[in-house]
């Protein structure tokens, strides 16, 4: 187990580079999931605008 962690040396490379990769693929499937939640909000907040000024007149 000790010389698959080491990795001949490399391991630093190696760690490295599996954690970029994984940090990269959860920003991937992390950041649009967080700007959809934004879109949908703004929406909102856009139609109780327009539903207001439209009840005022």
């Amino acid at each position: 187990m000790s010389e698959f962690l080491h990795m001949g040396g490399y391991a630093f490379y190696v760690w490295t580079s599996y954690g970029l990769a994984l940090a990269i693929l959860l920003w991937q499937l992390l950041a649009p999931l967080r700007q959809h939640r934004q879109l949908l909000a703004r929406l909102r907040r856009k139609y109780r605008q327009s539903s207001q000024a439209g009840n005022k007149s």
